[in-house]
């Protein structure tokens, strides 16, 4: 056979997915950052994009692993029925779908459901959390390998209005945040069997903040986050290894920078310097000018973005939290955004996606794609498109 034949058919089965991984909520970095390319601009008229009809409700963002778009639903009058979806991300095609019947409260505030936790991935299996608190784990053709109904053993794990802290993994344990004005816990799963490495007492409060992984120097702490502050703890015992008794939101979550610094929606915002020796973290700076509304902040690379009860997008100084520049946004907001070192993106409950130029240096809105549903959730980005959904449609929407 021809050498250039040879050359060109093993580069081909080298060449990764189409879609990079997007593997929880807010994005594999857990902050909403996308360390790839993404689409400029965004159209409902591009013959690359889709969309689906979905089974039921739901707050929960889409997931991607390697070509598979995951999400969750509820349905039924009390939302008993639970849905774990896998969709083809090139078509839209539905490749399986799983359902199950919650095992626990199923109570939820009407803008709310059961279905609010975002999936999250190693790349093999996928964790879905519920806020009945049923926990299950799937491989990626469908396949159940392990359940738990959390209330079974904790009946009063619950809240009036519904639980929506999503799960993270750390050096192969499923972190299950349950956290609420009852019995308040967060646990430790065995990634390979569901079994419970730990479980750990926690603040009352109802809380609907998730976990954040700390990745440095090849090491994985997860920060807990309640009323109280923050406590960073080891994924594999649950200890506690630092605090911050400064309080803390109990809606927004904190963002990892990667540059040592966890950033708190405490006060504001406030900048701690992680450490992993047991030290009181230190506070590097405080600024009460960048207080999250309902999302989260996100960070790619030393800048921080912000939105605030007033849609106002704030860009800061992840250093220093000086503020660079303000822009308004329409609103009302729920949702966090996402971005890449030269775009972000923003839906409101409204269905407006929103494309702001980061490359500005006050700012600039692109342009806006209107999807006249309700958005609550965060959308996940691709290399090719980003995808989004309402109760009842899944979209990939490309430039």
């Amino acid at each position: 056979m021809n050498p250039i034949i040879v050359s060109f058919l093993c580069s081909l089965l080298i060449l990764p997915s189409l879609q990079a991984d997007w593997l929880a909520f807010r994005g594999s970095n857990g902050n909403g950052s996308f360390d790839q390319k993404a689409p400029a601009s965004l159209s409902l008229k591009s013959d690359k994009g889709w969309s689906q009809s979905l089974p039921g409700r739901g707050l929960s963002s889409p997931i991607l692993v390697d070509d598979l778009v995951l999400l969750t639903a509820s349905s039924g009058p009390n939302q008993q029925t639970l849905h774990i979806l896998a969709f083809d991300a090139r078509d839209g095609s539905l490749e399986w779908e799983r359902k199950f019947k919650a095992t626990g409260r199923t109570v939820c505030h009407e803008k709310t459901c059961v279905a609010a936790c975002t999936l999250v991935s190693d790349g093999k299996k996928v964790i879905a959390q519920f806020s009945s608190n049923d926990v299950f784990c799937l491989d990626l053709k469908g396949q159940m390998l392990w359940l738990r109904g959390l209330t079974f053993d904790y009946p009063n794990a619950a809240n009036g209005l519904g639980m929506s802290s999503s799960p993270v993994l750390a050096e192969g344990v499923a972190i299950i945040q349950v956290e609420n004005d009852a019995d308040s816990f967060t646990f430790g799963l065995d990634l390979a069997n569901g079994s419970t490495l730990w479980k750990k007492d926690r603040p009352r409060g109802a809380n609907w903040t998730s976990p954040i992984v700390m990745r440095e120097q090849g090491r994985e702490i997860v920060a807990l986050q309640s009323k109280d502050g923050i406590s960073a703890i080891e994924a594999s015992s649950g200890e506690e290894i630092w605090s911050f008794e400064g309080g803390a939101s109990t809606i927004p979550s904190s963002a990892w920078s990667g540059q040592g610094l966890v950033l708190v929606p405490s006060n504001g915002l406030t900048a701690l310097k992680a450490n992993s020796t047991g030290e009181r973290p230190e506070q590097i700076w405080n600024e009460n000018k960048l207080k999250p509304g309902t999302g989260s902040p996100t960070v790619v690379k030393d800048k921080v973005y912000v939105v605030n009860s007033a849609n106002v997008l704030s860009c800061a100084e992840v250093a220093s939290g000086k503020i660079l520049w303000r822009l308004r946004l329409k609103g009302p907001v729920s949702s966090s955004p996402v971005a890449t070192s030269d775009r972000l993106f923003l839906f409101s409950e409204t269905g407006l996606g929103q494309v702001v130029d980061l490359k500005s240096s006050t700012g600039q809105l692109l342009g806006t794609v209107d999807l006249e549903e309700t958005i609550l959730c965060t959308p996940a980005l691709a290399n090719d498109g980003l995808f989004v959904r309402s109760d009842k449609t899944l979209w990939k929407i490309c430039p």
